[in-house]
């Protein structure tokens, strides 16, 4: 989840350029992982997070009272409103509308490996979702059950094919899917520079247009990275619970943490708009990803925190119940 200049920028695009699967290193020194029970398989990938900075309670106080107040004179509710009637429906609507639109040139700027034009903020922002896809990539690289070569995979919104070039260029069979049409064809182009370049291993993906909700068919893994941002909460626990109907060993899902502290970020980004934050956006608890896992039949087996300046993400890697206790 983006910190407060940018909270309302969606996590589902915040993609970054698109390294091959060798060129992911097993150590992330920047990556911070916050490890729940038992330890992670890939450890090595996701050393321990940092806490967050601690305020005293006086200041604390204080900044809460300050920003309760400018939140209030904020009215983020009316402005998505008006942003989903003006395309015709609701949230989906509005999200299709920007990705083919604004949202696209903006964000494929971010993903791009160009820093001539991108801004701090936005470089922090590559960041964080590059660490992101760089754990993705250890989570399933340690998975003994389910190698990648071979490996039938679900990248459900794919943006401009971050994860799904790495994993094409392991060997695995990709169906890369996107609800914007402008990022699927742009996630293609980068897949045909990727073959050009001649990893023996490389296979080209199956590039589509489509929702969550359209998806089908069965896959070894489904993987949905920082797009449940556009679904609030009963939609994303039927969400989860479609995708892990698509998957037969492995999911993994990411999404912004719902915490106080996180939340008031999100409030005071919301002061402040833009015509780049146009979609809305929201924050889940991590109990409510965990009952939709369970509603499925699902068990979260290793999970982490990727937090950059201005980059707030929770990972989960679920397997079926059946495949053991736990984590």
């Amino acid at each position: 989840m983006a910190r407060a200049a940018i909270s309302t920028a969606p996590l589902s695009r915040l993609h970054s350029p698109t390294p091959s699967l060798s060129q992911i290193p097993h150590a992330q020194s920047q990556l911070r992982i916050r490890q729940q029970r038992k330890p992670l398989t890939v450890a090595s990938a996701l050393p321990q997070v940092a806490d967050l900075p601690a305020l005293s309670l006086p200041a604390a106080a204080a900044a809460a009272a300050a920003l309760a107040a400018a939140v209030s004179l904020s009215d983020p509710e009316r402005r998505r409103k008006a942003q989903a009637e003006a395309v015709g429906g609701g949230d989906k609507e509005a999200v299709r509308a920007y990705f083919n639109s604004t949202g696209f040139e903006r964000w494929r700027k971010i993903y791009g490996s160009n820093t001539d034009d991108v801004n701090r903020v936005q470089l922090d922002i590559r960041e964080g979702h590059a660490q992101t896809v760089a754990a993705t990539l250890a989570m399933l690289r340690d998975a003994p059950d389910v190698p990648l070569a071979g490996a039938t995979v679900c990248d459900a919104g794919c943006g401009t094919g971050s994860l799904s070039i790495p994993l094409a260029s392991a060997g695995a069979s990709v169906l890369a899917s996107d609800i914007s049409a402008a990022m699927v064809s742009e996630a293609q182009r980068q897949a045909q520079l990727a073959q050009a370049a001649g990893s023996p291993e490389f296979r080209m993906p199956r590039f589509e247009v489509r929702d969550l909700e359209s998806l089908d068919g069965r896959y070894d893994i489904v993987v949905c990275l920082d797009v449940l941002i556009h679904y609030p909460r009963e939609e994303a626990q039927k969400m989860i619970r479609h995708l892990a109907s698509l998957a037969e060993k492995r999911l993994v899902i990411s999404f912004a943490p719902k915490t106080v502290y996180f939340d008031i970020l999100k409030r005071v980004g919301e002061l402040f708009p833009g015509p780049s934050k146009a979609t809305r956006a929201y924050l889940h608890s991590e109990k409510d990803i965990e009952e939709a896992l369970r509603a499925a039949g699902w068990r979260v087996k290793n999970r982490g925190f990727i937090s950059t300046q201005f980059y707030f993400a929770k990972l989960y890697e679920a397997v079926p119940v059946s495949g053991g206790s736990s984590s």
